[in-house]
């Protein structure tokens, strides 16, 4: 009549114990794809198309066009991802985590990653004149940075669709420092009616990366200095080895 107790022993030393380390978020030295409402897609190749997983992923019938249903469909997905407490409502705490943690690409004074693709940064030019000059335009640029000038894109507006530095703070319309499950669905709308430059009801994956190339085109027109330190606040994405 031993022999029950020691199954069960033999059992339980057999059933792995639950893993409790914290979820790591893995970033890659090149730009992510954020979604108009702040997801960030992250290439796993240099050849992926990030702008299309978001897109196939919000388009739920697989049919090719996205519509306003599907838009507010991937804002409730993405806002319940966001919503870890379950409450309602993406507060302070929750909206640092996305900032810090999930998708610290949004923040602006961070430097911008190259893309798939790209060639790599020039060599450093080592002559003391040369040198100074750079620290100069680099002092110059910080300062137009900080000031919002310059006509640069900002955080999350230089690897999304719209010029929204801050994708998820910015659904906040009534500035109390907490977004609701309505206020988020309320900006989706907003925002599918911006991406819906033809006014039919439907986008296709084709006018997103029109939009998306434009956007690229504009930003690429400002001269950024290749050597210029990371100004990331806070933990930057993490560099593959």
């Amino acid at each position: 009549m031993a022999a029950p107790p020691l199954i069960f022993l033999l059992l339980a030393a057999a059933t792995p114990a639950p893993d409790t380390r914290p979820i790591m978020v893995t970033g890659h030295a090149w730009a992510p794809f954020i979604s108009p409402m702040g997801e960030p897609f992250r290439a796993h190749t240099q050849t992926e198309d990030t702008l299309a997983a978001w897109f196939r992923k919000a388009d739920r019938n697989g049919d090719g066009v996205l519509t306003q249903d599907e838009m507010l469909a991937d804002a409730d997905r993405f806002f319940a991802t966001l919503d870890t407490d379950h409450n309602g409502q993406i507060d302070p705490d929750e909206l640092a985590r996305y900032e810090y943690d999930i998708a610290p690409d949004v923040q602006v004074n961070s430097r911008k990653r190259p893309g798939p693709g790209d060639p790599p940064p020039k060599p450093n030019r080592t002559r003391e004149a040369d040198h100074g000059d750079r620290q100069r335009r680099e002092q110059a640029r910080r300062d137009e940075d900080e000031l919002g000038l310059g006509g640069k894109l900002q955080g999350a507006a230089r690897y999304g669709l719209l010029n929204l530095p801050e994708p998820v703070a910015a659904a906040d319309a009534d500035f109390d420092r907490a977004i609701t499950l309505q206020e988020f669905r309320e900006a989706a709308v907003l925002r599918f009616g911006l991406l819906d430059t033809r006014h039919t009801g439907r986008i296709t994956l084709d006018q997103l990366e029109a939009i998306r190339s434009a956007a690229l085109a504009s930003d690429r027109r400002v001269k950024r200095d290749s050597d210029a330190p990371d100004a990331r606040l806070g933990s930057p994405v993490p560099h593959e080895n």
